[in-house]
């Protein structure tokens, strides 16, 4: 036990073994850093032989760098408990999957999915690709209050739009037989006992010890029975496994009794099974071999282990990567679903969240989400990322993917006086960085309008852009425009600007291009603010009222 524990305390501090951590004596360092390749992917060169190694998915990252156990060789694994049963189940395991890598992403249906969803699709199902496996789409449906056909839906929608497809969809409520079955069983084992204690009384670290622990075998077997059919109200009984987690929590419940209909299940069951009860052994049913989680599950993993070797059933491995967080953000389905309720967000698509569904609505390609991703990379550590992170990571796919087109949001009116024709069609490159993907036609005119931050009436030597005595060039078009005239209405406001535009090579370089829009096409913009003006809304430091007082009410300005 004392060593599981330093390995755990560890493996928090580190992260996962790195591949290069168990071969650093035996490697030579490359003289070349990590670099970004063009495509925006985490690329290595090795000097001595100039082999490229690029990883384009988190699979394969992990696949690289992270010394993950082979199927069926779970015993290898650091802290993984063997039994006298583990060789002989493990054999069974590999005849019924032919030694595949099995993962599985098990979002509960409560919510949607927000970007550290996103990090564990990535995860799950990037792994089993790397390695030729399998991921499956499980959804952990053990809360009948809580979740929602829509809910299910959705899951589906986000995992299809980032562009993996599950092998098969399975449900936790598939298993509500087996997994009653197995409650039993390990009644019959001396694991686990019904109590009468209430939730408040074991709630914390440091409850009081509950005086139905000791309750004989046969006693507990016909109470669970009892729940088993609606003859215990809820809230008066829960059947408890008799072990300890890793932070001291005694004796977790295996099972509550909730009166609610299932959206699977219909009205079958009126006891459901819980996290602790359930996702090890709906692991352990699907087989399961590397059972990913996020770190707030480490302390899970020795019941986890406990469970499955209590029942003398296959025991897959469980390994914990790091959460992601954001800035200026709050990622927890219950947090978004109180800023729903208490109206300060309009849904989950609000665009000032980030839930995929927002995400996609704000234009986010699913392109840059993976991306985002795998620049993260995969350790132990939890990951705190600003905005600008995920945002750069969309402009670059965008520069890829997404056609360039002018567009001003501000719209500053410019009349030119000397243009020696009535309009002109101009050729505009689609992709600037990249010509070969063609053209299309812009019109530019006498009139045309610039963003009215590109033109000062008095500059500074920081402005480079239009003022009355510099002039400015008009991208993507061999003209220099200069201001001969600034005409305001009667509060003073620069209404037009009268000018003359002259060729490139008819004049002195400017010393800036701005962007023009001639015959525009008025559409509507909304420019939103960060929904919290804190960085770290959650940090009592930072917000001591809570970080429901931080949020911005200013939810848009709309420009058309």
């Amino acid at each position: 036990m004392v060593k599981n524990e330093v390995d755990l305390q560890i493996l928090d501090l580190l992260g996962p073994k790195m591949a290069d951590d168990l071969n650093a004596a035996n490697v030579k360092k490359p003289k070349d850093i990590s670099q970004k390749s063009s495509s925006g992917n985490v690329s290595m060169v090795e000097e001595n032989d100039r082999k490229v190694i690029e990883e384009t998915s988190v699979g394969e990252l992990m696949k690289r760098t992270l010394n993950f156990h082979k199927p069926g060789e779970n015993y290898k694994t650091e802290g993984y408990v063997i039994t006298p049963m583990t060789m002989q189940l493990m054999k069974k395991h590999l005849e019924r999957t032919g030694g595949k890598v099995l993962t599985r992403f098990p979002p509960e249906p409560n919510g949607l999915l927000h970007i550290g969803h996103a990090k564990a699709i990535n995860i799950n199902f990037g792994y089993a690709q790397a390695n030729g496996g399998l991921c499956c789409l499980r959804y952990d449906d053990t809360n009948p209050e809580k979740e929602e056909e829509e809910f299910v839906r959705s899951i589906r929608d986000m995992v299809d739009w980032l562009g993996y497809k599950p092998f098969k969809i399975t449900h936790a409520s598939d298993n509500f037989d087996q997994l009653y079955a197995w409650a039993v069983d390990l009644i019959h084992r001396g694991h686990a006992y019904v109590c009468h204690q209430q939730a408040d009384e074991m709630k914390g670290f440091n409850p009081p010890p509950s005086p139905w622990r000791e309750r004989p075998i046969a006693e507990s077997l016909k109470l669970f029975d009892d729940m088993r059919n609606g003859l215990i109200d809820e809230g008066q009984a829960t059947l408890r496994m008799k072990v300890t987690l890793e932070e001291g929590k005694v004796d977790p419940v295996a099972y509550r009794i909730k009166f609610s209909h299932h959206h699977q299940t219909g009205d079958k069951w009126c006891i459901y099974p819980t996290y602790d009860f359930t996702h090890c052994l709906c692991d352990s049913i699907e087989d399961i071999t590397h059972s990913l989680c996020t770190k707030e599950f480490q302390n899970r993993r020795s019941s986890y282990y406990w469970l499955c070797n209590a029942l003398d059933v296959y025991c897959p491995v469980q390994w914990e990567y790091g959460r992601l967080n954001m800035n200026y953000g709050v990622i927890s389905k219950r947090k978004i679903a109180r800023l729903i309720s208490e109206k300060l967000v309009k849904s989950y698509d609000d665009p000032r969240l980030y839930t995929l569904t927002a995400l996609r609505r704000r234009g986010f390609p699913a392109a840059a989400i993976n991306n985002f991703v795998l620049k993260l990379g995969v350790t132990g550590a939890q990951i705190v990322v600003d905005p600008q992170m995920v945002e750069a990571c969309v402009r670059d796919e965008l520069n890829l993917s997404a056609p360039r087109i002018m567009a001003v949001l501000e719209p500053l009116k410019v009349t030119l006086t000397n243009l020696p024709f009535r309009y002109q069609e101009v050729d505009v490159s689609n992709f600037p960085a990249d010509l070969s993907k063609g053209t299309h036609k812009t019109m530019l005119e006498a009139t045309l309008y610039i963003e009215r931050s590109d033109f000062r009436e008095v500059g500074d030597k920081d402005f480079r852009r239009l003022t009355p005595h510099q002039p400015v060039g008009l991208t993507n078009v061999g003209y220099v425009v200069t201001v001969t005239k600034v005409l305001k209405d009667g509060t003073g406001v620069v209404t037009e600007l009268i000018g003359t535009a002259l060729p490139l090579d008819q004049t002195a370089k400017p010393k800036a291009f701005i962007h023009w829009v001639s015959q525009p096409i008025q559409c509507e913009v909304r420019l939103y603010e960060k929904l919290f003006f804190h960085k770290n809304p959650e940090d009592l430091r930072e917000v001591p009222n809570g970080w429901i007082t931080d949020v911005n009410k200013v939810i848009s300005v709309i420009l058309s």
